[in-house]
């Protein structure tokens, strides 16, 4: 039934539809004013960003937060960039899903495999990483599944490590599966406008 209710609020948001450059942008703007934006892969149908967007109680607009997809820069980087850089060494982290899986990757982290760690934490419902030298450390819930509400399952983790980046994946349940196949036979439906649209144009 939970799952439903966030399927439902999908299905009432209003959805306008952009083809440009090889992708597929919906943008999705819910009854309570919050706007999610989902970038898709026309050739394979993979979700390559989805980020949102809130109203502060002055009713004026907030940053774009990425919730999947190359973290944005900040504007203290474009604004103090002579200054203020961040380590180009520090770890980076970033959601990438596949079909099937929820992935995260951690960037420039040269730790061998054997010195991570990544769990299920239950009572807060997110995953842990952490490393036996103490030298990195990460706690991360799932929005879908909060959304959804769904539970947390252990047996769903795995992660790899290689070139100097941690891959933590989550199977994605039956209920995400099923859900993410019906939205996007929706969001094909949608009549995209191609380029032109003066609010997404990227040049």
């Amino acid at each position: 039934m939970a799952v439903q209710s966030w399927s439902d609020i999908l299905k009432s948001s209003k959805k306008t539809a952009l083809i440009h450059d090889g992708k597929r942008k919906i943008h999705y703007l819910f009854t309570d004013g919050k706007e999610m934006a989902e970038e898709y892969d026309l050739k394979t149908d993979e979700l390559l960003v989805r980020k949102w967007r809130h109203k502060s109680t002055l009713g004026v607009q907030g940053l774009w937060l990425v919730e999947v997809g190359e973290p944005l820069a900040g504007p203290v980087a474009s604004l103090e960039s002579d200054m203020i850089k961040e380590n180009s060494s520090n770890p980076i982290f970033m959601r990438k899903d596949t079909k099937t899986s929820f992935q995260w990757r951690i960037r420039n982290l040269s730790y061998p495999k054997d010195v991570f760690s990544v769990s299920v934490d239950h009572s807060e419902r997110c995953i842990i990483i952490k490393t036996s030298n103490k030298k990195y450390y990460k706690k991360f819930s799932i929005p879908d599944l909060d959304r959804s509400q769904l539970p947390l399952d252990n047996s769903a983790l795995s992660f790899t490590h290689a070139n100097n980046t941690l891959i933590v994946s989550y199977e994605k349940p039956k209920e995400i599966l099923t859900l993410e196949q019906e939205l996007l036979k929706e969001l094909k439906k949608l009549k995209g406008s191609a380029d032109g649209d003066v609010d997404c144009k990227t040049q």
